[in-house]
């Protein structure tokens, strides 16, 4: 998943303390990744970079979020005593755990998502469509597409985000006329090589 160079870059930053990251931001961080966050600190203690490399891990390399999005998100989450630091015999990393706060954050989090599941049951999150997405990176070809699939992941990352604090019916609506007219294409797609 990281090279060697890049895994050690990464436990470099948490050599530095917590406050040399940006951390510009009165509004809450945005919910995705705070949700996904919370959620694997809720598994296990970890640090900024193991997280970055689980979710990697879970979306089979398809979405890594930068350290630039994950250190002032777990600066802003400790601030705010919704995870706190535990002791830790290795040198320069530090790991988190949820606190109680956080537990309850979480589980408000999640009934938030399952209304929204439950009312708009065609809609499904986007991590859901990082998981399914199994094609192989051997395959020959693969890579061409790649910068385009980042970019519809990206979307339907923002807009759920987005959903949260403003929701409505009629972009999910929209939402789903576009993701329906997609699978047909794709759908005629699959015919045609079954046919060829």
């Amino acid at each position: 998943m990281f090279g060697h160079n890049n895994h050690h870059h990464f436990h470099n930053h948490e050599a530095f303390p917590m406050r040399h990251w940006i951390r510009h931001t009165a509004a809450i961080p945005k919910g995705f990744l705070r949700c996904l966050v919370l959620k694997l600190l809720n598994m296990k203690p970890m640090s900024g970079a193991e997280i970055i490399e689980e979710i990697g891990k879970r979306t089979a390399g398809r979405w890594k979020p930068s350290p630039g999005s994950i250190y002032p998100l777990l600066a802003w989450l400790q601030d705010n005593g919704i995870i706190m630091e535990i002791p830790t015999e290795e040198t320069g990393i530090k790991r988190y755990k949820l606190t109680e706060k956080g537990k309850k954050l979480l589980e408000k989090e999640r009934a938030i998502r399952k209304e929204l599941k439950t009312k708009f049951k065609f809609f499904i999150p986007p991590l859901t469509f990082s998981f399914l997405w199994s094609v192989s990176p051997k395959l020959e070809g693969v890579f061409e597409f790649e910068e385009s699939e980042r970019k519809f992941f990206s979307a339907l990352f923002e807009l759920t985000e987005n959903l949260e604090s403003k929701f409505s019916k009629e972009i999910l609506h929209e939402v789903k006329k576009i993701l329906d007219e997609a699978s047909q294409k794709i759908e005629e797609l699959n015919r045609r090589l079954m046919e060829a």
